[in-house]
């Protein structure tokens, strides 16, 4: 177990070594725009998503059965994953004419793909806990 440890921690610092020499060869433009969408998002999540999914997350385990909170929180934290990690893309189709394979499709319709899925294989898994709870 150490010995994992110690290599998830050097791989972790490699990384983050890499990650800054990847940074500090932007051009200062670019490390700018890369702080503002840093600070939004920390900001984003402190002001905005953190208190909407703890209400939400109250409202549910008020509302819903007890054996229906782990597989509605998975889908819920699968959802809100998806959506802020699309927010660069999605509306943005054809954006940059002059590089045409950059943001070259329908974004929008895989995000609402992808929501869908995880909320399929949520229901499947609800009705799978129906199931064994009756049999």
């Amino acid at each position: 177990m150490t010995a994992t440890r110690v290599l998830l921690l050097l791989s972790g610092i490699w990384l983050g070594w890499y990650g800054m020499t990847l940074v500090l060869e932007l051009g200062p433009a670019d490390q700018i725009s890369l702080a503002w969408w840093f600070a939004a998002g920390i900001l984003l999540h402190d002001a905005v998503l953190a208190p909407l999914c703890a209400g939400l997350g109250l409202a549910a385990r008020r509302i819903l059965p007890v054996s229906w909170w782990a597989p509605v929180t998975v889908g819920a934290v699968c959802t809100l994953t998806l959506a802020v990690l699309s927010i660069p893309v999605v509306g943005r189709e054809d954006a940059n004419p002059a590089n045409p394979t950059v943001l070259d499709r329908n974004f929008g319709m895989g995000l609402l793909v992808a929501i869908g899925t995880v909320w399929t294989l949520v229901a499947f898994d609800l009705g799978r806990r129906w199931y064994r709870a009756r049999h």
